[in-house]
């Protein structure tokens, strides 16, 4: 019986476990990267004395468990209403570039946490119908005076402002930074980190960007250039492999300055972007592709944007979402005005949400954080009836 007691006198306490982690962090990250003591929160907390837990590994618990990131299950990333049940969805997408961008963090020697909190947050504040529904879903907003609707902005909002009943999670500035400038739509061949941020210059790039600014976001870390290359990474040959298992184009319609460089499954031009990042970032105070490489990757996003998702077969839907969009929104505003107890918003986002939540967002706000945050398959259960549009098989 004493043996067992014996052994617990030379246990490391727990509370010395995460100074034995930073002290192993400020041994082996490079100079360059963020070390997770370095990680800034809006609000001071007092950590528990048995959570051993570096700062951005608590985001990444964090993030794990918020109700947004749930919803990922069933948010679309480029098919939507599709019959295939092997089409990428949001959830997996998002680990994809979690993989990918942990991967090139670890042969940079950069804080792979931070990285992992970046990456599977980036995304959560898409609407339904990817990227359709957010150019929708901004316009109703534009109109309704409360400024664009910006996937990335929503992402920041929904983990800072709305979950946990709008108490948010007190993320550290530099994942919150790393969701807003994640943008993997702009093609860049060399992004350098704008370090020495702070919450200020963080409020300001969203305020100018909700007004229509336009606004040059940049992440402050080396960390979040990785993840917003690591998201084109991630998709590109990913919706080619979609697009070809759809018979929307064939293998061999890609590109072949692009083929040549980067070759033509998604598995090969993963493995030489991935490689080439790596091999022009190593030690240097940005993240970039060789010239070549990036020529090839622009090319083929061309390619992708005119012939996969301008492609009219898969918006067949497209004018009827537009116009449930519409009715959804006006509806929910009128269920605020009328306080409709009864309605889907009162029961399922404003029902138990703190008072500073709702004092600090009009009703035009609190429909568009309702919306933002439903699934594809939400948004058409709460559809009218004879308008829900329906699966297809292409």
């Amino acid at each position: 019986m004493g043996r067992p007691m014996e052994q617990d006198n030379h246990r490391v306490p727990l509370e010395k476990l995460r100074g034995m982690l930073d002290n192993r962090e400020t041994k082996t990250l490079s100079v360059l990267a963020v070390k997770s003591v370095e990680g800034k929160r809006r609000r001071s907390e007092e950590l528990l004395g048995s959570d051993y837990r570096q700062n951005f590994a608590v985001d990444v618990d964090r993030i794990l468990h918020s109700m947004a990131y749930t919803r990922y299950f069933d948010k679309t990333q480029v098919f939507y209403l599709i019959k295939n049940d092997h089409i990428t969805h949001r959830m997996l997408h998002v680990q994809l570039v979690s993989k990918v961008a942990r991967t090139i963090g670890r042969f940079l020697d950069l804080n792979e946490d931070l990285i992992e909190a970046i990456a599977i947050g980036h995304d959560i504040g898409h609407p339904p119908f990817g990227h359709d529904g957010e150019r929708i879903l901004s316009d109703i907003c534009s109109r309704h005076g409360i400024g664009q609707f910006h996937h990335n902005i929503q992402s920041v909002h929904f983990l800072d402002k709305v979950e946990r009943q709008g108490r948010g999670w007190n993320l550290c500035l530099q994942t919150l930074d790393g969701i807003l400038c994640h943008d993997g739509e702009v093609h860049n061949q060399r992004i350098e980190p704008v370090r020495d941020k702070g919450f200020v210059d963080h409020e300001s790039e969203i305020r100018r960007k909700i007004s229509g600014d336009h606004v040059k976001l940049t992440p402050m870390s080396l960390e979040g250039c990785v993840v917003r290359f690591s998201d084109t990474v991630s998709y590109i040959g990913r919706d080619i492999e979609d697009a070809i298992r759809l018979n929307l184009i064939r293998r061999s319609d890609l590109p072949e300055k692009s083929v040549a460089c980067l070759g033509d499954t998604n598995g090969r031009i993963v493995y030489s972007l991935v490689t080439d990042i790596i091999l022009n970032s190593y030690q240097k105070p940005f993240i970039s592709f060789s010239p070549e490489i990036s020529e090839a990757l622009s090319l083929l996003k061309k390619f992708n944007y005119e012939r996969i998702y301008m492609n009219p077969v898969i918006k067949k839907d497209l004018g009827r979402i537009k116009i449930l969009y519409q009715i959804m929104y006006d509806r929910f505003l009128a269920d605020i005005a009328s306080q409709n107890h009864a309605s889907p918003i009162f029961k399922s986002a404003i029902d138990g949400m703190s008072e500073a939540y709702m004092d600090a967002h009009c009703p035009e706000e609190i429909v568009r954080d309702f919306i933002a945050g439903m699934t594809d398959q939400y948004f058409i259960r709460h559809s009218p009836e004879g308008m829900r549009p329906e699966f297809q098989n292409i």
